[in-house]
């Protein structure tokens, strides 16, 4: 038996309704192995600023500190997303976090699954067996470098610094995990290094790095030709590694892959042992409150926290819970507009399947389609 403090942070838009079925489903898993997980419930984000004009709270970080691990829903709403000028934002509370814990590595797996290649914008035959692994750097760069605006407004500045010890930790993450044996011992590093003396620092640190790993084969891919390779050849990836700015981006593309930016979960892992499990979507406002939002890559990013907490078997439960309700087409409307069940569904179903109340097969007759009408 377990016991471990997880503190939850809903945050805004679909957060909340995705999050509460992955505490369901870890309800569910402690049942079932004989855990216990008590929950903390903090603010962030633009519900934080309503509440307390405040991005981040000073209660939610001493609630993380004093935490496991951290589940975290999504961040962002309208009124701040279309107002460039608003001083006080939802984003300046999960950066600050990020600085506050020092989590300093990004994670996320890109895979694809059999039965929803279809969805996704490359042809089958291109993406059938992808399966590699994002590291990107999350506390440096230009996203925290120094940032002025001139007084005219004519010009502005945004600084890119990065230290070599910055560097180094998250390239020994990184090699670490390309040595796994699920893993294929290949290390790509994306940079612009001919034209970005930082990115040249990345190449030389990598460089210097690799002979502690000779297992694992490093290539050099300039970020302009990563993101063409993503999208022509994405099963040559097995582990990426990045910079804070190109990890942002190339992600964010290598999530189409797999047909929807819902499926899709990630870890952020710190020095001081924390690591904080999100989907990688946004708020997805226009979808709040509606229950359509697709829980899987929540439920996923919850599937990796149980990795991150070394509950491996219950880990793998979760993530065969979710391959199974895929396979059987209990998907919500970001896959299958017509016929398709709601967010809370599918945790009901992913949580039935841990608790066991789900044989091999199932009726779908059984199961409350909630589908839309066409009339």
């Amino acid at each position: 038996m377990m016991k471990k403090n997880i503190a939850v942070i809903e945050g805004d838009g679909i957060g909340p309704e995705v999050t509460r079925q992955s505490i369901r489903v870890l309800n569910a898993i402690a049942e079932h192995f004989g855990h216990e997980f008590t929950y903390t419930y903090c603010l962030m984000g633009a519900t934080a600023i309503d509440k307390t004009g405040n991005p981040l709270p000073d209660e939610t970080i001493e609630v993380c500190l004093q935490s496991d691990a951290i589940l975290f829903g999504a961040i962002g709403d309208p009124k701040y997303d279309n107002d460039p000028s608003a001083k006080v934002r939802p984003e300046q509370g999960l950066l600050k976090l990020r600085k506050t814990l020092q989590l300093y590595a990004n994670i996320r797996p890109v895979s694809t699954y059999s039965s929803l290649l279809h969805l996704s914008p490359l042809k089958s035959k291109h993406i059938e067996g992808v399966d590699f692994i994002i590291f990107r750097e999350l506390t440096g760069g230009i996203y925290f470098g120094k940032k002025e605006l001139s007084e005219d407004g004519r010009s502005a500045l945004d600084e890119c610094t990065y230290s070599r010890e910055e560097i180094e930790r998250i390239a020994h993450l990184a090699f670490h995990f390309a040595q796994k044996p699920a893993r294929r011992k290949k290390l790509t590093l994306v940079d612009k290094a001919n034209v970005l003396e930082t990115s040249r620092l990345w190449r030389t640190v990598v460089r210097e790095l690799a002979t502690q790993y000779p297992d694992v084969t490093v290539d050099y891919m300039f970020v302009d030709n990563a993101a063409m390779q993503i999208i022509q050849n994405p099963k040559q990836f097995d582990v990426i590694l990045t910079e804070n700015m190109f990890g942002d981006i190339i992600s964010d593309e290598a999530s189409v892959i797999s047909g929807s930016l819902g499926l899709l979960p990630s870890a952020s892992v710190g020095t001081g042992g924390l690591a904080l499990f999100e989907p990688i979507h946004g708020s997805y406002p226009q979808a709040a409150g509606k229950d359509i939002a697709n829980p899987i890559g929540s439920i996923l990013s919850a599937a990796m926290m149980l990795q991150f907490l070394s509950m491996e078997e219950e880990a793998r439960m979760v993530q065969e819970a979710v391959q199974w309700t895929l396979q059987n087409a209990f998907v919500t409307k970001d896959i299958d507009p017509v016929n398709f069940y709601f967010t809370s569904t599918i945790g009901e179903l992913i949580s039935d399947y841990v608790s066991g109340k789900i044989g091999g097969s199932i009726k779908k007759e059984n199961i409350e389609l909630r589908k839309s009408t066409i009339i």
